[in-house]
C-alpha cells in the first residue's frame, strides 16, 4: 500500500495512521464496493479508501476543509471515481453505499438514520469526546446497528536522556456497526444482522 502524504493543512488533526489502519480493517473495504464518508477535513481516509474501493463519496460542510481534501487527494495516487461534495450531511450521501465512515459528530444521528433507511453493511464512527462517545453509542443501539465498541490508545515513542519515553494520543472510540436486514423467509429470526455486500452476492 502507497504511503499518504498530506502536504496541505486542514487546520484540524487528520485521523492518526494507526486508528486508519484499524479503521480499514473494520470498514473491509473491497475493490467493488462504494465508500461514503462524512466528514473528510484532509482526506486521509478517503485517500486510503480510494486505494482499496471502486467509488468514493466524501462529503465535507466547510468549503477550506473540502478544498484541502482535494489538494490532498492530488497528492497521492488513488484509482478509485471520487466523488467530493460540499454539503451537511445527511445531504449528499450517496443511497447505494456499500460502507460508511463518520469523521465528525455533527448530525450523526441523522447520518444513522440514513445508514439504516438506505441499507448499508458497514459503519464506523469515531469519536475523541467522552460524552459524545456514550451518546453515540445509544444511537447505535436504538437503531440495532452496533456491534462493538473499540477504545483506541496510540503513543510514540521519543528519547528523553539517552533512553525512549512515550507520548501518548488523545484516545479515540471507535463504534462499529452494520445494519438490518429483517429476513422474510424463515432463514433467520427477525431483526438478525445479515451482511449482504455484494460480495456475498446480497441484494438491498
Amino acid at each position: 500500500m502507497a504511503r499518504t502524504v498530506l502536504p496541505h493543512d486542514a487546520k484540524a488533526g487528520p485521523t492518526k495512521p494507526e486508528v486508519r489502519a484499524v479503521l480499514h480493517s473494520k470498514l473491509d473495504l473491497a475493490p467493488t464496493d462504494h465508500f461514503a464518508e462524512v466528514g473528510s477535513c484532509t482526506g486521509a481516509v478517503t485517500i486510503e479508501a480510494a486505494r482499496r474501493a471502486e467509488r468514493v463519496t466524501a462529503i465535507e460542510r466547510k468549503p477550506e476543509r473540502l478544498e484541502v481534501s482535494r489538494k490532498n487527494l492530488a497528492a497521492n495516487e488513488v484509482s478509485a471515481d471520487v466523488t467530493l461534495r460540499e454539503v451537511e450531511a445527511p445531504d449528499g450521501l450517496p443511497e447505494d453505499a456499500d460502507a460508511l465512515f463518520i469523521g465528525g459528530s455533527r448530525n450523526y444521528e441523522s447520518v444513522l438514520d440514513h445508514a439504516v433507511e438506505a441499507g448499508i453493511d458497514r459503519v464506523v464512527m469515531n469519536v475523541s469526546r467522552l460524552e459524545v462517545a456514550g451518546a453515540a453509542t445509544e444511537a447505535f443501539r436504538e437503531r440495532n446497528l452496533l456491534d462493538e465498541v473499540v477504545q483506541l490508545q496510540v503513543s510514540h515513542g521519543y528519547q528523553l536522556a539517552g533512553a525512549t519515553s512515550f507520548d501518548s494520543d488523545n484516545p479515540v472510540y471507535m463504534l462499529v456497526g452494520s445494519s438490518n436486514e429483517v429476513a422474510t423467509d424463515g432463514g433467520e429470526p427477525t431483526g438478525a444482522k445479515r451482511s449482504l455486500s455484494k460480495r456475498d452476492g446480497g441484494k438491498r
